[in-house]
């Protein structure tokens, strides 16, 4: 029966008898004279035209579309009395922009999959989608209005980044079909489509049931350019970024114990560190060093001063500064217990040196500087050690009033930079300033330098979870082998995945937040609730009704609140949308398992769709998504 969808009318070829004299004609004979011969000439003729315009093969291909019934082959394979069955999900493309060479290899690759079980005799499932929320295509909406988000309402920027996204859905999916791929066009899938925000809600709260989403204060890549968290997944590196490096000295206030003998009378002595990051210095709450390593007491040449420095950093470091150092004394890492230095930037703050497993001796002094509300690492000295974890910098990567006035306001990866090597100077704590050219994230979206800022935020303890889906990745076969442990890798490395952003176009995160306590509101009561509103009129209901609605009495009530709705106001953060992806499986596998046969994506989805999809289904089911 397939052969009745393939088979299509192609022009015939005919041959004609134009035969040649075997005597020939010579270049004096007339034309008269050719012309009688030709039809002695035995030559193919055709309807084929010699050559076809782009429009003519345009028509053709649509011609040929519709008489061999292309569009008709999805239905007719699915409605084939079989029990064997394969299932492709598609992963998502983005709604943004034109359909180009990579759609096509994707769509491609995946038809010639489905057509080849459809063949072999299998009932195929294969429902396109699209990712339709995020910041690319809430800018690229602001952009094309020449509005500005901060001009507009949230219903405003959602009803644009809407409009928009229909815009290029339409566009790519007119394109998809001429290409003539096999699909369930008729039930496609859309990440703002109000039955697929409802699914996605309910596996957030299943998360969050269990444990693997919570809230926290602690340090994000930080998109200043947009003014949100972002993912790892969202960041780019720029191989060729030039930051202001700086020597930095913190005076030594008090000798470590196991050095005192050896220090006092000695003259100034300080611990000596190395930074890319000038504007983070105010931040600082601590100095790291690696116990089991070997440290030195040095003296420079120049100025007569001590510093303390790893020994293996003694000679690098000289030659950076300009200068010679004299080793007075070497000793243990694990020596530095217990020394106590001087802020550089701020009279009466102390900085104390501490033991860190996550120093290093590759470049810098193998002192760190610690700046918990600006490193990952940092924070975690910071939790051990129970250190203040003061963010000095705003939304906008600006300086805030605590940072103090001659900060304020400051953009710190630019005059905030300067300002502060300013103030280091007026100190004499800095030792040099030089251009460093380094690898550094940008913003993937507007091509921008993100910072490390701490801020409170949603987040996935991945950590809970990555154990189970390292088990269940190796019942999963990948093609080829070698990417089943890329993957197992990226999901060692990741300890926690900020899923919470602060823009408009998305799926809000349903908590609420009480207006003199901010205590958070969430539960199985209040969830619940949403995701009903949600499934009924969609998303905009967090913005468009009134508390009262989305918090009813009943609800309270449930809840074992005693509280009015007005005591509560709707948090503002929108989920990421590797989560609104992550979670296509809920929606789109509607069979009693829910795992697809394949995933099949470029291997830059080993970090983002195929890992955000296993870590929503391992954590809210304990199984993968796909085969």
């Amino acid at each position: 029966m397939l052969g009745a969808f393939l088979r299509c009318r192609l022009p015939r070829t005919r041959y004609v008898w134009r035969g040649r004299a075997a005597s020939g004609l010579s270049s004096n004979d007339s034309p008269g004279q050719r012309n009688k011969y030709r039809d002695t000439v035995l030559l193919p003729h055709t309807d084929f035209p010699i050559r076809r315009s782009p429009e003519d093969t345009g028509a053709t291909e649509l011609r040929l579309q519709e008489e061999t019934n292309f569009s008709q082959l999805y239905n007719w394979q699915k409605a084939r009395k079989t029990k064997k069955e394969f299932s492709l999900h598609d992963g998502p493309p983005y709604a943004n922009g034109d359909p180009h060479v990579g759609h096509a290899l994707n769509k491609i690759l995946k038809d010639i999959t489905n057509r080849f079980h459809v063949m072999r005799g299998y009932k195929v499932s294969y429902v396109p989608g699209w990712d339709c929320h995020g910041l690319p295509i809430e800018l690229r909406a602001l952009a094309e209005n020449g509005d500005k988000s901060d001009s507009l309402s949230p219903m405003e920027i959602r009803s644009r980044a809407r409009a928009y996204a229909e815009k290029a859905i339409e566009k790519q999916k007119s394109s998809f079909i001429r290409w003539g791929v096999m699909a369930d066009w008729d039930s496609c899938y859309y990440t703002y489509d109000k039955k697929y925000e409802a699914k996605q809600l309910d596996v957030f709260f299943k998360m969050h049931e269990k444990g693997h989403i919570y809230q926290d204060y602690r340090p994000v890549f930080w998109s200043p350019s947009t003014r949100t968290a972002l993912a790892e997944a969202e960041l780019e590196y720029n191989q060729q970024h030039v930051s202001r490096s700086i020597f930095v000295k913190f005076p030594l206030q008090k000798p470590p114990p196991k050095l005192a003998s050896a220090i006092d009378g000695s003259g100034t002595v300080s611990a000596l560190i190395w930074t890319t990051q000038p504007w983070t210095i105010p931040a600082n709450q601590a100095i790291c060093y690696m116990p089991d390593t070997t440290y030195s007491i040095a003296k420079c040449g120049s100025s007569g001063e001590l510093y303390i420095l790893a020994a293996d950093c003694v000679e690098s470091t000289a030659q950076s500064l300009g200068t010679k150092f004299e080793v007075i004394q070497t000793f243990k890492g694990s020596d530095l217990e217990g020394g106590v230095c001087d802020h550089p930037t701020i009279p009466g703050r102390t900085s104390p040196l501490l033991a860190a497993n996550h120093v290093t001796m590759g470049k810098g002094t193998g002192l760190v500087h610690t700046a918990p509300a600006h490193g990952i690492e940092d924070y975690g000295v910071a939790s051990h050690h129970k250190l203040p974890v003061d963010c000095l910098v705003d939304e906008a990567g600006r300086f805030t009033a605590e940072a103090g006035a001659d900060l304020e306001s400051k953009v710190v990866l630019e005059d905030g930079n300067e300002a502060v090597i300013q103030m280091l100077l007026g100190t004499k704590n800095l030792m040099k300033e030089e251009s460093f050219v380094h690898s550094y994230p940008y913003d993937w979206r507007t091509k921008k330098p993100i910072i490390i800022r701490a801020s409170k935020q949603w987040f996935v303890n991945t950590a809970n979870v990555k154990d189970k889906a390292q088990e269940v990745l190796k019942k999963v076969k990948f093609t080829p082998a070698s990417a089943a442990s890329r993957m197992t890798e990226m999901l060692d490395r990741r300890t926690y995945w900020c899923i919470s952003r602060q823009r408009s176009w998305g799926v809000p995160i349903p908590v609420f937040y009480h207006k003199e306590t901010r205590d958070s509101l969430i539960n199985r009561h209040t969830v619940g609730h949403i995701i009903k509103l949600v499934e009924q009129h969609g998303s905009d209901v967090w913005w468009t009704h009134p508390i009262e609605e989305l918090l009813p009495k009943s609800v309270l009530e449930q809840a074992s609140k005693g509280a009015s709705a007005l005591d509560y106001e709707p948090g503002r953060d929108v989920l990421d949308i590797w989560f609104d992806s992550g979670t296509s499986w809920a929606h789109v596998l509607d069979d009693a398992e829910q795992r697809a046969d394949v995933y099949m994506e470029g291997k830059d989805q080993l970090g983002g769709w195929f890992q955000s999809s296993l870590l929503t289904s391992v954590a809210s089911r304990n199984k993968a998504p796909y085969k």
